[in-house]
């Protein structure tokens, strides 16, 4: 994190990303000394209000995070900025976003955690978006222009007062993840019996990890009078993420039941400290990482991977069927994962099991409701499709090359840009059985 002084005494010359946390009211002009270098600019967390009416001077700038201030709405001068393709105003007061205001060139829209009624209808002219986050807020509808928007590939929506879904939504050639859970049109999906277990039967150790929504840590489960179980225990933070709410993915995780390529809660913890709420769930061993990374600015949507990744046509092969058998469990309890990405699979590097996780963009509806039904099951279909894509331009080609071409080719139909033309997770199952059994895989 760079400092004001830094800033004023001119030491960055040159800098191409400046994150400045200070406790700032105003802009500081100095940052215009970098407009020939700057392309990353984040203030976020600090006080701002406004953005100087010179700030197109920022000719090079191409990404802007505004997080945690105190706008009330998106500044004009953003659109006098040529080369920004990502704006990030999360967690702000934003209440109105003009016509005609917003870049042409975005590619990711961040309007998370505001106090939005409405989005313009000009946000139909942004034929290069591709990612826009507007949970929590307080839409009740989406502009129909947005129909236009023919490259938006994740869209949230959670956490709104959306009566229903726009049918154009379900047309868009690209559109790949959504969320929309915490909506009045989310079909409320009731979990199955899990056990209630209280706090006083865990006992916590090392952290796992921690992401937007709480904290994983290892831990032990032991009931009066039984054996204890190694465990990882979630506990809940309670504050709206990009994705939705913890609530939200809490009774997501508790209604898509056991499966064994999904990340399954246990139970859910009674009396937790501080009224947080909490799971149990199956303590992965250690011997399992994920299989990407999440996406970078530059990939936008899709994953990214370490250098030197590569995977052989049996390991496409063994992953695919996992993770179809995964999505194809959930869409049969009317649950859409809603983030269906390798950054999301953990993989097991002996025997190459694969295990999905984190429902926090998951969203329930009826089965009974074939339109629905289709529609958002071919929807994440796609999400697969783009996976498939991934594993295979990392593919090794040895001598399962026509086995490649047979993996391609389920590729394109998952990607395919008539949503009704894409197969079912069940048909793609039969698929991916045929390739393995013709090549002995």
């Amino acid at each position: 994190m760079e400092t004001i002084d830094l800033l004023r005494s001119g030491q960055l010359q040159g800098i191409k990303r400046l994150d400045l946390a200070a406790d700032l009211t105003e802009f500081p002009i100095e940052i215009f000394d970098l407009a020939d270098s700057l392309e990353i600019l984040n203030l976020s967390d600090n006080n701002l209000r406004s953005l100087p009416d010179d700030l197109g001077r920022l000719h090079q700038l191409k990404v802007i995070f505004m997080s945690n201030n105190n706008f009330e709405e998106i500044p004009n001068v953003v659109a006098d900025c040529p080369n920004l393709s990502m704006l990030g105003f999360k967690s702000n007061k934003i209440k109105i976003v003009d016509e005609n205001r917003l870049p042409l060139n975005l590619r990711w829209l961040i309007l998370t955690d505001n106090k939005l009624e409405r989005l313009p209808n000009s946000i139909g002219k942004l034929q290069r978006l591709q990612k826009l986050m507007l949970a929590g807020n307080q839409l009740r509808s989406l502009p129909d222009e947005m129909a236009a928007c023919h490259n938006l590939e994740l869209i949230r929506l959670a956490a709104n007062r959306l009566e229903s879904l726009p049918s154009w939504l379900f047309t868009l050639p690209r559109l790949s993840w959504l969320a929309y859970a915490g909506n009045p049109c989310c079909v409320a999906n009731l979990s199955p019996t899990v056990p209630i277990i209280p706090w006083a039967d865990l006992t916590l150790s090392d952290t796992l990890g921690e992401g937007a929504s709480g904290v994983i840590s290892q831990g032990v489960w032991q009931p009066p009078a039984q054996p204890p179980t190694d465990v990882a225990i979630k506990i809940f933070k309670g504050a709206i993420t990009s994705d939705g709410t913890p609530a939200d993915e809490m009774n997501a995780c508790l209604a898509a039941g056991g499966h064994p390529h999904l990340v399954g809660a246990l139970g859910k913890i009674s009396d937790c400290p501080d009224n947080r709420s909490g799971l149990i769930l199956s303590l992965i061993p250690p011997d399992y990482g994920n299989l990407g990374n999440p996406p970078s600015l530059d990939t936008c949507t899709r994953d990214t991977y370490a250098a030197g990744t590569s995977f052989s046509v049996a390991a496409i092969l063994q992953i695919a069927i996992g993770i179809c058998a995964a999505a194809a469990h959930l869409h049969a309890q009317g649950i859409m994962h809603g983030d269906l990405y390798a950054h999301n699979i953990l993989v097991n590097g002996t025997d190459l099991h694969t295990l999905l996780g984190d429902f926090g963009a998951a969203s329930s509806y009826d089965r009974n409701d074939p339109i629905a039904s289709l529609a958002l099951e071919r929807l994440e279909v796609r999400a697969f499709g783009c996976l498939l894509e991934d594993l295979l331009d990392r593919c090794q080609l040895l001598d399962d090359n026509l086995a490649k071409l047979k993996l391609d080719e389920l590729r394109q139909d998952c990607l395919q840009p008539i949503p009704a033309k894409r197969p079912l997770f069940s048909e793609i199952d039969r698929i991916l059985a045929e390739i393995k059994a013709d090549f002995q895989i």
